[in-house]
């Protein structure tokens, strides 16, 4: 059984990236599903598409590279089943020096810490992206 779908979302994008696929294939959730959204919409992802297979859907996602490298060089969960991290509003971080990307689940929903500084909202940091 999982216990971390994120986790593994995260690690299925980062080993399809090692081993140049194109794309990969994960079961689909609404919070998978927002999180691959983020990641198209900042162009870290080139694609996310949902599949139905019988009952069961699936998240295909399109990987993304610039020449021979990853679009993605670094992809970190952040809050964990055994040890969620919360930022409040004031004290969302910055990633990279705003090169980089974090992603908060908030009450407005899924937010970029861009967004969610912009909204005044804090919220569970899910993960950050660079």
């Amino acid at each position: 059984m999982m216990t971390d779908p994120i986790a593994d979302m995260l690690t299925r994008i980062r080993n399809a990236q090692k081993s140049k696929k194109d794309t990969t294939a994960l079961p689909f959730s609404n919070l998978k599903k927002g999180i691959a959204d983020i990641l198209v919409r900042e162009g870290y992802l080139a694609g996310v598409e949902v599949t139905k297979d019988g009952t069961k859907e699936t998240l295909q996602i399109t990987l993304k590279y610039q020449g021979r490298e990853p679009a993605i060089q670094s992809l970190k969960r952040e809050s964990k089943p055994g040890r969620r991290v919360y930022c409040k509003a004031d004290a969302i971080p910055t990633v990279l020096e705003g090169f980089g990307l974090a992603i908060l689940s908030t009450p407005k929903g899924l937010l970029t810490n861009k967004e969610a500084k912009k909204e005044k909202v804090g919220g569970e940091l899910i993960c950050t992206v660079y």
